[in-house]
């Protein structure tokens, strides 16, 4: 083991408490919580008490004081860049919750801030590192499925949602809560970084000012096509769903649990000859509205291990091997870059948001 990374948390709610508590409390030989600053007394109360940490009201007294090397910041969305500016200021490496900034403007100067001062720059990702994401991609970019030419990936739920997330003054809407994780999954699939968007927003259920529901549609220079939504008001089909459809076969998982059905690899397809006459009451070589070639399937059905939120906690040995040895970060710059500009794109596209 390495030496342990000091770390600060700015902001004690939804996301901060529990990452603290649950995702860097699998690595404590690796990170040592030092400081966490909230304007909420009973939430630095029960830090304090699980960590022995000192905690702060005020950002601007944690930076004064903390000798913590690394920032970890999960205030509302649209305090990101001033709060990671102040962080990126004192001469501390920055991880950023999800968006990093709530524009793409803001993302490249955020990012030009930290590069010049010689820090490094992280957003909590995390779900590149998710268990049925990471099956999918193997699947897809394994040639099992043959050439895949569609991937579709879905975040559904329903509520009637009323937080800061609906507003949009606070960088809500669903667009920059789930969105910079199924964006950055779908652009993992298309495997190109030459694609056409087209997309669409609604407001159903929730209150606020925002779009809840969203669908967005990558078309790739390769020909390939990924399809993404993510839904606060879809009653039926809820969680996470991933469907990937080539010529050799599909996979689809709900939920965790992934069928696959594919042609052997080893088989050769003969070239489907299609012919000009008039068909009598049927079709094919085999005298049927079926395949004109037999297919021997080979079908799979299993579940994965129920271990998401441990594998989306290996973000924090990622970066634990990039402070301390320099090592390449999975997600990269170029990579949050290609989620804001999609964000931004999916805004100019939709001047208004649609409404039922």
């Amino acid at each position: 083991m390495g030496r342990k990374i000091k770390v600060a948390v700015i902001g004690l709610g939804r996301i901060g408490m529990p990452v603290s508590f649950g995702e860097l409390g699998y690595y404590t030989e690796l990170y040592e919580i030092v400081g966490a600053c909230d304007l909420i007394a009973d939430r630095r109360a029960k830090i304090e008490e699980k960590f022995g940490c000192k905690t702060y009201e005020r950002i601007e007294d944690l930076l004064s004081e903390t000798d913590a090397e690394l920032i970890y910041i999960a205030t509302r969305s649209c305090d990101h860049y001033d709060h990671a500016i102040m962080a990126l200021n004192a001469g501390k490496n920055v991880v950023l919750e999800k968006p990093v900034t709530i524009s793409y403007a803001q993302a490249v100067d955020l990012f030009a801030h930290a590069n010049q001062k010689g820090l490094k720059l992280f957003v909590h990702q995390q779900r590149r590192f998710e268990t049925a994401f990471r099956k999918m991609y193997e699947i897809v970019n394994s040639g099992v499925l043959g050439k895949v030419y569609e991937v579709n990936t879905e975040q559904n739920g329903f509520q009637h949602r009323d937080d800061w997330q609906t507003l949009s003054q606070y960088g809500g809407g669903q667009l920059l809560n789930w969105g910079p994780h199924i964006i950055d999954q779908s652009l993992q699939f298309l495997g190109t970084k030459t694609y056409d968007i087209q997309s669409y927003l609604h407001q159903v259920t929730a209150g606020g000012d925002c779009e809840d529901h969203l669908r967005i549609r990558f078309i790739g220079d390769n020909n390939r096509v990924v399809n993404m939504s993510i839904s606060g008001a879809t009653a039926l089909k809820q969680g996470r769903h991933f469907e990937a459809y080539g010529d050799r076969g599909a996979a689809i998982c709900d939920n965790g649990k992934i069928k696959v059905k594919y042609i052997r690899p080893d088989i050769v397809i003969p070239e489907v000859v299609s012919s000009p006459e008039t068909p009598g009451a049927a079709f094919g070589k085999s005298g049927t509205y079926e395949s004109a070639i037999k297919i021997d399937w080979v079908e799979e059905e299993y579940d994965l291990a129920p271990q998401g939120d441990y594998m989306c906690a290996k973000f924090w040995e990622f970066l634990y091997d990039s402070l301390v040895s320099g090592a390449p970060f999975p997600v990269t710059q170029d990579d949050i870059l290609a989620i804001m500009r999609t964000i931004s794109t999916v805004k100019t596209q939709n001047k208004y948001i649609r409404r039922p």
